[in-house]
């Protein structure tokens, strides 16, 4: 009679431990699905951080490009102005003549014709020593021999009209 008090605890005791382990498998599938949506989260994450990344690294290319674009924006504007003085300094002899005294043509146009000399060298100047260099752009920089070439041209143009000015006649 003792047996079956024994027999019925230890049916308990299986049930109980078939409950624990189905239990326990149930646990374990759920903490193999949280690892599984932990890790899909982590690729995401470290996908999000490579585009990321590569979207920052995108805006300083093009940052660089902009500043490239704008250091021959502002180089152009010193040609213009260089230009613009040259041929003011040259028409000053014309427009000038009759008005004023000579001296006084020949002082404005040697000023303006000097004046884009120093232009044209300034472009030179500003556009190779430009201080930092920016981080790698996808553009090309104008190469320096040309713009030394072409500038130098143009100040020798100015230094003839100044002689043209100093030495040819003024007046009528």
């Amino acid at each position: 009679m003792t047996t079956q008090p024994v027999d019925e605890k230890l049916k308990r005791s299986a049930e109980h431990a078939k409950a624990a382990a189905e239990q326990s498998q149930e646990a374990a599938e759920q903490t193999q699905e949280a690892a599984e949506h932990t890790q899909a989260a982590a690729r995401t994450t470290a996908t999000a951080s490579v585009q990321m990344k590569d979207s920052a690294d995108r805006r300083t290319e093009l940052a660089a490009n902009r500043t490239v674009f704008a250091a021959e924006r502002t180089y152009a504007a010193w040609v213009r102005t260089g230009l613009a003085a040259l041929a003011s300094g040259i028409g000053a002899k014309k427009l000038l003549e009759g008005v004023v005294p000579d001296w006084m043509i020949v002082s404005t146009g040697s000023i303006l014709v000097l004046f884009s000399a120093f232009c044209f060298a300034a472009a030179v100047w500003r556009q190779i020593f430009t201080g930092s260099q920016p981080p790698h752009p996808d553009v090309q920089r104008i190469p320096p021999f040309l713009l030394v070439a072409f500038n130098g041209f143009l100040a020798l143009v100015a230094l003839a009209a100044l002689f043209s000015l100093w030495f040819g006649r003024t007046g009528g």
